[in-house]
């Protein structure tokens, strides 16, 4: 809201900026020229991450392990609703 607010340049809502990945007021002309395809990516395109000099490997060693470790807690969870909803008569 406060994006489109501060692009409509309504009252009280600060200066409107596109931000690169996020947001683009772009002219009609162009969006003509993308056959009126309205995909944000053909327009606000992608932020600049900065690049941690770790090696893809091993971030995604990491990566994985963390997952692993998500999905165990989630898979734990789940078993503590189904109980909890069981002991209430909803069971599925």
């Amino acid at each position: 809201e406060a994006v489109v607010a501060a692009w409509r340049g309504e009252p009280g809502a600060d200066s409107y900026e596109d931000v690169k990945g996020f947001c683009r007021s772009v002219p009609l002309a162009e969006i003509a020229q993308h056959g009126h395809v309205l995909t944000p990516g053909r327009y606000v395109g992608a932020e600049e991450v900065e690049d941690d000099d770790e090696a893809f490997a091993d971030k995604m060693q990491k990566l994985t392990e963390k997952l692993g470790e998500q999905m165990a807690k989630g898979a734990e969870l789940d078993a503590v609703i189904r109980a909890k909803l069981g002991g209430l008569g909803y069971e599925f």
